[in-house]
């Protein structure tokens, strides 16, 4: 569950500062009780500078993570930057979905009282297998069934929260889940599905090397889990899209 954004206040600030950045948003967690798990979002407890500062504790100790792989980075041309490189792609792009506050979505109203059935998608995804950080990469279908109180937001808007969502470390299940709640609290619609495809490379890559498994899952909401008619409306134009 992703908590409430809203700027905390802190006590006790005075003692954070001889900390590193990330034993000060740490304490900044626990003091308001906020949870830190690897796909929760945490933009709200970071102050300025404190990026930067992470980037920088995070190639520290990938550089110890490669020395203790027994790799010789001051001599090894491939790997010289490496801890660099890692510490960036996984502060600014692959995780950064824990870092950012969420996406700027403009929402219009239901002016012509839209209530059919809207599919977007498919939508590609990529995150990362909390257990082993292996890439996940997939695809996302999403239906709408909007009534004449619900907000409509653009088709490109739905990818932007994909993407915020996605990209963090976590498991498939959870993240199709977050991602409802989060359309489901902006639209607010009568009826919401949401399916995802993905490959998990800690399949590919090691365990069983299964190169061909592929994982679904889907979570339907409101009208959806009622109407087998609309279900079947939905996962139907799926497959034709899919295809």
């Amino acid at each position: 569950m992703i908590t409430s954004l809203a700027t905390p206040v802190f006590r006790n600030e005075g003692a954070t500062t001889s900390l590193t950045a990330s034993g000060r948003i740490r304490q900044r967690l626990r003091e308001a009780g906020h949870r830190f798990h690897a796909n929760d979002n945490i933009a709200a407890f970071l102050r300025a500078g404190e990026l930067d500062e992470l980037r920088g504790e995070v190639e520290a100790r990938m550089h110890e993570v490669l020395r203790a792989l027994v790799i010789d980075t001051a001599r090894d041309h491939n790997t010289v930057e490496t801890a660099r490189r890692v510490a960036k792609m996984f502060i600014d792009e692959v995780f950064r979905g824990r870092y950012e506050e969420p996406p700027e979505v403009t929402s219009f109203p239901n002016a012509a009282r839209l209530n059919e059935l809207m599919i977007v998608g498919p939508i590609t995804v990529r995150s990362a297998c909390s257990h082993h950080l292996c890439p996940i990469m997939g695809r996302v279908w999403i239906g709408v069934l909007p009534n004449a109180a619900s907000d409509l937001i653009g088709l490109s808007k739905y990818a932007r929260l994909c993407d915020w969502i996605m990209s963090r470390p976590q498991i498939q299940e959870e993240a199709v889940t977050m991602l409802v709640g989060e359309i489901e609290r902006r639209v607010r619609p009568d009826g919401l599905a949401v399916v995802m495809e993905a490959d998990h490379f800690c399949m590919h890559w090691r365990g069983v090397r299964d190169g061909q498994s592929v994982m679904t899952n889907s979570v339907m909401r409101g009208a959806f889990l009622k109407d087998e008619r609309l279900r079947r409306e939905f996962l139907g134009l799926m497959k034709r899209g899919h295809g």
